[in-house]
């Protein structure tokens, strides 16, 4: 369910979101069975949407049997309450979509302990929000007792572990600073990987590191950040680390909880920014990951923009020679510099090229003079 402000400059077309917001919600073991706009000047601050798209939505509870709405902005707890009551379902927000497949997704501790952390502070306001009758009522007759005594136990159980989360995540900072500067001590060059989910950057990185991370097609594969040597031409060599992609929408909860990742990005040398050549938004997702690299302060940090997936984009077995440039995006993308390479890393196309840029753009330093940092 999408709604579309007129209110504001869109940089995706509503139709794009909502089909992003589908493959999220096939990610996350949903059966989609339809999908439902409406243009409005702001969102109903009650409902998120008006009174007749919400009779039509419950109109069409019987013929799809749907169990769950999913809306394609964060709701407030409000307008959540107040949907849930009216339709008599389940409604969950993006937000609570992009949370829930990262904990599906998540596998080592420190991955385990960023979503918790982002979770637990996505529910502190609506945990509240279910016992806001009570607190407008006031003191008195009525609403002392249980409810009372339960949102304040809530609240402090809540804000507990949210506490607990981030000083252990806290732990996990100091130890990456610890072992960044130790690698900076060494000398040793830093690539970051960065890019919209599903861009295909691990099976870039498994291309030039032959690291045999495991890869999948679907959203947010990767949320650990993974750093292996990388072999470059003449005999020099760097380390190369791929971090969690991102997405259209990200909720700031998400980068606040995932910082200690983030922050990779901000020791590294130089940038990989993969982007799906083929994707129909590729413009959309590219932009996106500029606004958010601008969000994180690293807008003047060296990249290369590498273009994956080139054998989606050519007939056959065409050899990459013969397309060296892509007209399509480089009308609708504005890049920080010209700095670009195109690849295909599941065919090994463009690799090696790919490496000479990196051996440019960091400058080296011979393995045995830096093997100490590794």
């Amino acid at each position: 369910m999408g709604v579309e402000s007129r209110t504001r400059e869109h940089e995706w077309r509503l139709e794009d979101s909502l089909r992003e917001l589908s493959f999220l919600a096939e990610t996350a073991g949903a059966n989609v069975v339809g999908m439902l706009t409406q243009k409005r000047d702001v969102p109903s601050k009650t409902h998120y949407m008006g009174k007749g798209k919400i009779a039509e939505l419950v109109s069409l509870k019987e013929r799809y049997q749907y169990d769950v709405v999913v809306f394609d902005d964060e709701l407030s707890p409000r307008q959540q309450r107040n949907l849930e009551e009216t339709l008599e379902t389940k409604v969950i927000d993006r937000t609570a979509l992009i949370l829930d497949i990262f904990a599906k997704q998540a596998r080592t501790h420190e991955g385990k302990l960023q979503v918790e952390l982002a979770q637990h502070q996505y529910l502190l306001p609506r945990l509240v929000g279910q016992w806001s009758h009570l607190e407008r009522l006031g003191g008195g007759i009525g609403t002392r007792g249980p409810g009372e005594s339960q949102l304040e136990t809530d609240r402090r159980l809540i804000r507990k572990r949210i506490n607990r989360l981030q000083r252990e995540i806290e732990d996990v900072r100091r130890h990456r600073a610890l072992y960044r500067e130790r690698r900076k001590e060494g000398g040793v060059p830093i690539v970051a990987l960065v890019g919209y989910t599903n861009a295909g950057k691990s099976t870039l990185f498994n291309a030039l590191s032959k690291a045999g991370v495991v890869v999948e097609d679907r959203l947010f594969s990767t949320l650990d950040p993974v750093t292996r040597r990388l072999s470059l031409p003449g005999g020099w060599w760097c380390l190369i680390t791929d971090t969690v992609g991102f997405i259209h929408k990200l909720p700031p909860s998400v980068i606040a909880a995932f910082r200690a990742t983030l922050e990779e990005l901000g020791e590294a040398d130089l940038l990989l920014h993969v982007v799906d050549i083929v994707h129909p938004n590729a413009a959309g997702q590219c932009r996106t990951v500029e606004d958010i690299l601008g969000d994180l302060s690293l807008q003047d940090k060296p990249r290369i923009t590498v273009f994956n997936k080139l054998d989606l984009a050519v007939q056959g077995e065409q050899e990459l020679g013969t397309l060296k440039t892509v007209p399509r995006l480089e009308e609708a993308i504005v890049l920080p510099d010209g700095n670009i390479t195109l690849v295909s890393a599941i065919r090994g196309w463009g690799i090696g090229d790919l490496l000479s840029k990196i051996s440019t753009n960091i400058g080296t330093r011979p393995l045995e003079t830096s093997s100490r940092a590794v």
